[in-house]
């Protein structure tokens, strides 16, 4: 339990440059609160004390905003960013060393009483608000943009954004410390603009060659009907 405490906390000051003090974690942080309560819950859910479990499930959600199902499966240093209105379906699996912000959703597409909820791999990160949405797996060190809407199986090593999410990163070289840099997110729709942009360019640049072309052989023709006439 002790080690466990530990690798909490560690997660916390290894991915968040505003933290100073563990006491500062034990009070003011929703996530690590958040993970308490989980533990406690899954424990219970385990022996099969199944409404003790979503009772305490419940208790830590309106304590901190983050609901974690009791029956979710999370791995070693996890750590939620800010926290508020996170949602960790039943049949949910998350890897060692991950990362969510808030408001995201693992959530599920079916009614069945079946795997219905996301995996993911060891060090994804999943940017605030996104959604992760069907019995799929993220795979390692992949990374998930901020708003994004995922519904289908993401390759290990990659960056996922859009609605509905789009791979645009694959194959990367994998990551030691999981990271998410907003800004740094490639954007297909502004890349598909600016091929567009750049093919309407290359098209003027013809039509002038071509408008040239035209206008100086009708000049041509006009000279030759001049000194004809003449």
């Amino acid at each position: 339990m002790l080690s466990t405490l530990k690798e909490d906390l560690k997660a916390v000051f290894d991915r968040d440059p505003a933290v100073r003090s563990v006491v500062e974690i034990v009070f003011c942080y929703p996530g690590f609160h958040a993970m308490l309560f989980y533990r406690l819950a899954h424990g219970l859910w385990e022996r099969h004390f199944f409404f003790l479990g979503r009772l305490v499930s419940q208790m830590g959600r309106f304590f901190t905003g983050i609901e974690i199902h009791p029956g979710a499966k999370i791995g070693r240093g996890f750590f939620i960013d800010h926290g508020m209105g996170v949602v960790i379906g039943e049949t949910a699996e998350i890897g060692d060393n991950c990362t969510l912000y808030h408001g995201v959703t693992l959530g599920g597409t079916s009614w069945a009483k079946e795997k219905r909820h996301p995996t993911l791999g060891n060090n994804v990160v999943v940017g605030s608000g996104a959604k992760i949405l069907g019995p799929f797996t993220v795979g390692d060190n992949s990374k998930v943009g901020s708003n994004s809407v995922v519904v289908k199986e993401v390759p290990p090593n990659s960056t996922v954004v859009g609605v509905p999410g789009r791979v645009v990163m694959a194959g990367g070289q994998s990551v030691e410390r999981a990271d998410l840099e907003h800004g740094q997110l490639p954007d297909p729709e502004a890349k598909a603009i600016s091929c567009l942009f750049d093919q309407i360019r290359a098209l003027e640049r013809k039509v002038k060659v071509l408008t040239e072309e035209q206008e100086r052989l009708q000049a041509q023709l006009s000279q030759a009907e001049h000194r004809e006439t003449a």
